[in-house]
């Protein structure tokens, strides 16, 4: 009779440290860490890139980082992603956040969790100037450039089903493939390619064409099924517009002063706090 109370006993105690350790979450593991691991790119320019003279990551997706880091009381540690790699990789736990250009899909909801939108932009077409190419009928037959595990390889499959895509580890690389004339257009967010065209030595060879092929609003994912974590970066992301951080942010990337000017014509879906 004692054994079985003792077996009982024991279940009970074991069964509360799983529920405490189920109900920690991502907010508990990052504070007692002291530090928030983000996910970003190191290749796209502005948004997360590395910057020659320092040789750190910098961009616009890491001051969003950086703001949520602050607003928890930790440090900050960012590792670099791929478009392919991004999703496995806040679902493996080893990063906290992607903050990587991603757009937020439901398709992508049943793996990970997203943050509301935090930037808007819309998928066109990156060709040499003069080339013929105005907009996605003219690439009938003609192959294509993106980044392999983006939407923007479905996208244009979509919009021009005669188009032959070929998918690159990242924007830079199809960017030199259609330097090489392999592709005739280099294909996602506007932003991105206006980042290409005016990192390059000779921006004006390059064009940015056609109407908007998709809208392409970017979430930052994070872990599946932990609301706690979720509402903070959401509320976080709240308070950084409402604040006018988001705007000082945005202006330093894309202000009138930088070289990737685009003016901010949309509005953060904020609640009532």
């Amino acid at each position: 009779m004692r054994k079985a109370t003792f077996l009982t006993a024991l279940a009970l105690v074991l069964a509360v440290c799983v529920a405490s350790m189920a109900h920690a979450g991502k907010l508990d593991d990052i504070k007692q860490r002291g530090k928030l691991i983000c996910g970003v790119k190191d290749a796209v320019v502005p948004f997360g890139y590395v910057d020659e003279k320092t040789n750190q990551i910098v961009g616009m997706d890491i001051d969003v980082c950086k703001y949520i880091a602050d607003k928890l009381g930790v440090g900050l540690e960012l590792k670099p992603v791929t478009s392919a790699t991004r999703i496995p990789m806040v679902a493996q736990g080893s990063i906290d956040i992607a903050a990587a250009t991603m757009t937020h899909k439901y398709s992508r909801d049943d793996v990970i969790d997203f943050s509301i939108t935090y930037f808007m932009d819309g998928q066109k077409l990156l060709v040499k100037k003069g080339g013929g190419i105005k907009s996605v009928a003219d690439l009938a037959g003609k192959k294509v450039g993106t980044a392999k595990g983006s939407t923007s390889e479905k996208n244009i499959k979509t919009a021009q089903p005669q188009c032959k895509v070929l998918s690159f580890e990242g924007y830079p690389q199809a960017f030199l493939a259609l330097k090489q004339g392999k592709v005739k257009a280099v294909t996602t967010d506007s932003t991105i390619l206006l980042g290409l065209r005016n990192s390059d030595p000779n921006p004006e060879q390059w064009e940015i064409v056609g109407d908007y092929i998709s809208a392409e609003p970017y979430g930052l994912g994070l872990v599946e099924n932990d609301s706690d974590f979720r509402d903070f970066v959401n509320k976080s992301l709240a308070e950084m517009w409402v604040s006018g951080d988001y705007q000082k942010t945005y202006n330093k990337w894309f202000g009138p002063d930088t070289k990737y000017y685009l003016p901010l014509q949309w509005q953060m879906e904020i609640w009532p706090f």
